[in-house]
């Protein structure tokens, strides 16, 4: 018997939305990270996108264990001297709560092309609506 290996045209791809409020930030981000990769696939091929779509709403309302709302620490570089910023979570989530999301997800996949490509299928919202209603997504329960 051969090893299957999925073909990237043979890919039927669905649509997931994640109800991020009251939720472990790192709970949530596994979860989306799995769909995003086809873990969650007995198709699943590692070199191959083989993932579904994923919505996330309330992501404003996540939840950070302990006190990491204050001292965990995101860190950027511009690439010019002293262009160094650090933001806290709580300075994120004050600016752009769905960052938060987008960066526990993006440490999950896989840092390559294949990753990339994989994000672009993660649909982060702050509110409760989303503009995806017409692919019907299926609720997913954490």
């Amino acid at each position: 018997m051969k090893t299957f290996s999925a073909k990237p045209q043979e890919v039927e791809r669905k649509w997931y939305v994640i109800d991020a409020a009251d939720k472990v930030l790192g709970r949530v981000a596994v979860e989306a990270a799995n769909i995003l990769r086809g873990k969650n696939k007995t198709i699943f091929t590692p070199h191959v996108d083989c993932g579904d779509f994923v919505i996330i709403v309330n992501a404003d309302k996540v939840v950070l264990t302990g006190n990491k709302e204050n001292a965990k620490i995101y860190t950027r570089f511009s690439g010019y001297v002293g262009g160094k910023q650090v933001d806290t979570p709580r300075k994120i989530r004050a600016r752009r709560p769905e960052l938060l999301l987008e960066l526990a997800v993006k440490g999950m996949v896989p840092h390559t092309r294949l990753g990339r490509q994989q994000m672009t299928k993660l649909k982060v919202y702050a509110g409760a609506s989303h503009p995806h209603e017409a692919q019907q997504p299926t609720a997913i329960t954490l």
